[in-house]
């Protein structure tokens, strides 16, 4: 191993407190005002108008500098996989929303045009995606349920559901979110809340895609089985429907059933094959669409429908549907859903999108990828799509076979409209237990998540709680209940530990102006009459009386019973005075009269002896020093605090004096009051070290005395 090479560090300047560096730097008390701001705000420029254009229409700065060249092959081959794989999760995820398969075609064409023009993420594939899938299916299936649309056959004379009066309910529906969510997303992009995804932590990410993937499993057992379970909403609905499955299992279609298990094991052999053989490949084979090709071909030749009533696709019209207003009833209905959906299809795409920016050197734009997801949905809302976001599999695959560029996608949903124009017609005979066991292949990745727990119990044990409780969250109640639950939960686990934050005395690391806990370094000692303390987090209202606390115990004594002490020994003055004083007055009266005073009262009133405790331990610090270089903000009660602790170890004669105070921090300790004709910026020091240099200073000029006056057999 190679020997450290060691600089030389030398800094020689004079000990500066806070109002020194503010006159040195020149501290600027110009501020901007609220109506300046927005006035700069709203003027308009030739570069400025042409910026804002760019930005909203990012194509437009890509597109013109578009290299044919570099990226044209790549792009190609990569959109033309990325659509055929489009084709087989389009439909599958169709029946996740519970609307017709067709419409998840429609899906994965109009929102990936939409996103081709507004997005800022070169790699990652927009559309149709499983977990979105199965949060619509939730909205769908409790507005528009099977028994709503239950009539009597009059040839069997037996109930049965009208499927085309519910599916052209459920579209709608399913339109309606997809717009109201669209609109969410837009309105958050204007308002320029894309750090929203910063409440959606990875763990809480990874548990909570891993919990819906279980409710997507579950919502596809209905098509592994060939049964028909009641489908439950609400809070524990998974429970309840995992035990209707189970007693619905003595009815399980057997053919639907030996379809799903040749499929599965069909894609996951396929699947392994595909990945042993990715080096050799210049494309990857498109499994799914091969199995689904195999899987309507076999199906139309043993007529599966007819003759072991194996339930197909049923049919899918040719073209594309003209445009429909959602219809507005609906929105209050599903409000809360669509707001969920705005935030879940933002979080994953923004995640995956930022993970492939930084691998391949570009910026993604948070706000502007708000608008993109937002314009798509609402756009999709007007075409009788369901709510669309980026897709794992498909944006490995577009980064794995070339792509580089949105054109990659554009070209995916070109293949999307030849299928959907002259192709789709061909699948009609295609069993729905196929998708469901793609679907379930599919979510291999999202099951491998569960790995995630050993790995975080190693790393971070608060994020694990994270992880668990929002898989478990996600479990109990629907994914739009389980999501908010979670957020919820993550913002408790972080007020927790800013209430519960490590406390530290500090040392000096040995001729260095480095300073470390004591408890964690064996080479770190105290620096002499001075007691350095920190606390890891920053303090506000939550945790002041807890800061108190702390200093309390970590200073080796109890500042309320000094206090409390002083405070006795100065009644005991007080009334001594008062008693010496009408002594006086009666001496006074009795001279004036010509009587004498005797001398021993007068000795006794001369000298008045005061018992008290005894000495204080000499080990008390003559400075406290508070290290608030981890506070990055103060609120009145933090500021209440610092300005009490500063005045009660002040009357015994402890210095108190801040350290590491940032530049907000400064102005929170302004606007709040604590600075005053006795309290100045005096007391601030940039440096912890500055501090040590300043208190040493003062501890060396003062007077050799007690800490407090006249603590022990005081005469007056």
């Amino acid at each position: 191993m190679a020997e450290r090479r060691r600089l030389g560090y030398n800094v020689h300047r004079e000990v500066l407190d806070e109002g020194e560096v503010e006159e040195m730097a020149e501290k600027s008390e110009e501020k901007t005002s609220l109506c300046e701001n927005f006035n700069k705000s709203m003027r308009c420029s030739g570069p400025r108008m042409k910026k804002c254009l760019l930005g909203s229409f990012p194509v437009l700065s890509w597109l013109p500098r578009y290299s044919i060249r570099e990226n044209a092959l790549g792009d190609l081959i990569s959109g033309i996989s990325v659509g055929i794989m489009q084709l087989p999760q389009g439909m599958a995820y169709a029946l996740l929303a519970a609307v017709p398969p067709v419409f998840g075609l429609y899906s994965s064409f109009y929102p990936v045009l939409i996103y081709f023009i507004f997005g800022t993420s070169k790699h990652i594939s927009i559309g149709t995606y499983a977990v979105m899938s199965v949060m619509i299916g939730g909205v769908t299936e409790r507005l528009a349920p099977d028994s709503k649309f239950e009539i009597q056959d009059n040839v069997t004379n037996l109930t049965i559901v009208d499927d085309v009066a519910r599916d052209a309910e459920r579209v709608q529906v399913a339109a309606a979110v997809t717009l109201l969510s669209g609109l969410f997303q837009i309105l958050l992009g204007l308002v320029q809340f894309g750090f929203v995804v910063t409440y959606l932590s990875e763990p809480l990410v990874r548990g909570y895609t891993t919990g819906a993937a279980i409710h997507v499993i579950v919502s596809q057992l209905k098509y592994t089985f060939g049964i028909n379970p009641v489908r439950y909403s609400g809070p524990f609905s998974l429970i309840y429907t995992v035990l209707e499955v189970c007693y619905l299992i003595p009815e399980t279609n057997v053919g639907t059933l030996v379809v799903s298990i040749v499929a599965i094991v069909g894609l996951i052999l396929a699947k392994e094959l595909n990945a042993y053989l990715s080096k050799k490949l210049p494309v990857p084979i498109p499994v799914e669409l091969l199995g689904v090709v195999v899987a309507t071909l076999i199906s139309w030749q043993v007529d599966l429908n007819g003759k072991y009533k194996v339930d197909v696709v049923g049919l899918i019209p040719s073209g594309l549907q003209p445009p429909v207003v959602p219809e507005a009833s609906l929105f209050g209905q599903v409000i809360g859903d669509a707001f969920a959906l705005a935030v879940v299809g933002y979080g994953i795409a923004i995640s995956l999108g930022r993970i492939f920016a930084l691998k391949y050197g570009y910026k993604v734009d948070s706000n502007q990828e708000l608008i993109a997801l937002g314009l798509s949905n609402t756009v999709g809302g007007f075409f009788q799509c369901f709510a669309i976001s980026c897709s794992m599999s498909r944006t490995m695959v577009q980064e794995s076979t070339g792509g580089k560029t949105q054109v990659a996608g554009a070209l995916s949903a070109a293949v999307i409209l030849v299928i959907t124009l002259w192709i789709g017609t061909l699948f009609e005979e295609l069993p729905k237990a196929m998708l469901a066991a793609i679907i379930y292949v599919n979510l291999h990745g999202m099951m491998k998540q569960f790995l995630d727990i050993p790995a975080l119990w190693r790393s971070n044990k608060v994020d694990m709680v994270i992880w668990v409780v929002t898989f478990v969250l996600t479990l109990l109640f629907n994914p739009d209940l389980g999501l908010a639950a979670s957020i919820g939960f993550s913002m408790l686990t972080v007020i927790f530990r800013t209430q519960l934050p490590k406390y530290s005395l500090l040392g000096q690391v040995p001729d260095t102006d480095i300073y470390r806990p004591l408890e964690d370094y064996n080479q770190v000692k105290q620096v002499p009459g001075i007691l350095i303390f920190r606390s890891s987090a920053t303090l506000y209202f939550a945790n002041a009386e807890m800061y108190q606390e702390a200093l309390g115990k970590k200073s080796g004594f109890d500042i309320t019973k000094i206090l409390s002490a002083k405070k006795k020994l100065e009644a005991k003055r007080k009334r001594h005075e008062k008693k010496n004083a009408r002594k006086a007055k009666k001496d006074a009266k009795k001279n004036s009269v010509g009587m004498e005073v005797e001398p021993e009262e007068k000795e006794h009133r001369d000298v008045a002896v005061i018992d008290m405790d005894p000495e204080p331990n000499p080990s008390l610090p003559r400075a406290i020093i508070l290290d608030l270089s981890p506070v990055n903000f103060l609120d009145t009660v933090g500021v209440k605090t610092l300005r009490g602790i500063h005045k009660d170890y002040g009357q015994i004669g402890i210095e108190v004096v801040l350290a590491g105070c940032q530049t907000g921090v400064v102005d929170n300790l302004q606007t709040g009051g604590f600075f005053n004709d006795k309290v100045t910026k005096s007391c601030l020091f940039t440096t912890v070290h500055d501090a040590v240099l300043h208190c040493q200073s003062s501890i060396t000029q003062s007077q050799e005395k007690p800490l407090y006056e006249n603590f022990t057999g005081t005469h007056f």
